[in-house]
């Protein structure tokens, strides 16, 4: 990270969400109980998936890699923050700045990819479901989950250089609860011109091409769907979708309002009320989403509580 003014700056601080103490110490409960429920809800999907027979398909595959970004997602942001609001320290090291910009531009992007291999794991199965196993296959499964990762953190990587490489010599107080993009530019003093086109760039072909590839996926289901003599079957092909397309639905929804716009000091304000749905809402709500109206998940779950309770 080379720059002259590193120098001198050493660390960030970090405004957070209010400089108001009770309500400091009101949030840090309600954020705390919000990361257990987050581990909790998602260590047992991944435990489920791994242990459960009936769950050994690609669509869990998928799921269980999700589970584990969100579980990374939520650990990169929260600790930190729940610290600085018990500890009143909210300063964090340059290093340590860095590396959570880092996580959540790679983490947010492999969330994006993986939604989209979900969307064309159903599109096969309903829309081709003789050819599902040899189209699914392990191979076709790891690569349509190797490239999420890959291509997040190559885009991680790259962006979080290019922010720390520009010059902070004014205020270092971010406005945000965490090391984001947006707050970052707010504060550096050089021209940030490159960073901003190459941040609109990364963003914008992450969210077109994956929603791209979700919404051209549910066109052909959909159609396939209505075309279905069965009203079973099309109640089953819809209840299978209806997870992931509310997952979608407030993960895309919530970064498009944050993403796709220049910072200023308005805009990242209002960032941080947006960020707080897809920071800590939409990894908690995953793991309800896809188990409360999944019979074969709720099926597992069944055998391994019955399991713990007689062996």
């Amino acid at each position: 990270m080379p720059s002259q003014n590193h120098s001198r700056v050493l660390h960030f601080v970090l405004l957070g969400l209010t400089d108001d103490p009770m309500m400091e110490k009101l949030l840090s409960s309600l954020f705390l109980l919000v990361y257990l429920l987050t581990l909790a809800g998602n260590l047992c999907m991944i435990l489920l998936i791994r242990t459960s027979a009936h769950l050994q398909t690609p669509m869990y595959f998928f799921l269980g890699h999700l589970s584990f970004v969100d579980i990374c997602y939520s650990s990169n942001i929260t600790p930190n923050m729940l610290h600085g609001f018990l500890s009143g320290q909210k300063s964090i090291s340059l290093a340590g700045c860095f590396t959570q910009c880092l996580l959540f531009i790679a983490l947010v992007i492999t969330e994006f990819f993986l939604l989209a291999a979900m969307a064309l794991d159903r599109y096969v199965a309903i829309c081709s479901p003789l050819h599902y196993s040899s189209r699914m296959s392990r191979a076709a499964c790891i690569s349509l989950v190797s490239f999420p990762y890959l291509f997040g953190f190559l885009n991680g990587l790259s962006q979080a250089l290019l922010t720390f490489r520009l010059s902070f010599c004014s205020s270092l107080e971010i406005n945000h609860f965490y090391c984001a993009d947006p707050p970052l530019l707010v504060l550096a003093c050089s021209d940030t011109r490159v960073k901003q086109v190459a941040m609109l760039l990364v963003a914008g072909f992450t969210l077109c091409s994956s929603l791209s590839i979700i919404l051209l996926s549910y066109v052909f289901i959909f159609a396939a769907i209505l075309r279905m003599r069965s009203a079973e079957g099309r109640r089953k092909a819809f209840s299978t979708c209806g997870s992931h397309l509310t997952t979608v639905t407030i993960f895309y929804g919530t970064l498009f309002c944050m993403y796709l716009r220049p910072p200023s000091e308005k805009s990242v304000a209002e960032s941080k009320v947006i960020a707080v749905f897809y920071a800590f809402l939409s990894p908690m709500l995953n793991p309800l989403i896809y188990s409360l109206r999944n019979k074969d998940v709720i099926r597992a779950m069944q055998h391994l509580v019955r399991g713990s309770l007689f062996h």
